[in-house]
């Protein structure tokens, strides 16, 4: 299962799950380097930096199209 962070808030982050979920997570059980819009594979608690992108490429492309509309 997957999850994305959203935010940071103190010592949690707040994470996303694909069904709509929202969990918070001690920031120790994550990678120190994990920011915001990061995927976290739950399983293993890392990075799914394939993912991550993979995402974020979809969200780019949503963008466009929307923007691409307006003009």
């Amino acid at each position: 299962m997957y999850a994305v962070v959203d935010r940071f808030e103190d010592k949690y982050a707040v994470l996303e799950t694909d069904d709509g979920q929202m969990l918070n997570v001690k920031r120790q059980l994550l990678p120190e380097d994990t920011k915001e819009g990061d995927v976290i594979n739950l399983d293993d608690m890392i990075v799914d930096k394939n993912e991550t992108e993979i995402r974020k490429n979809i969200i780019r492309k949503l963008a466009d199209e929307l923007f691409e509309d307006e003009i």
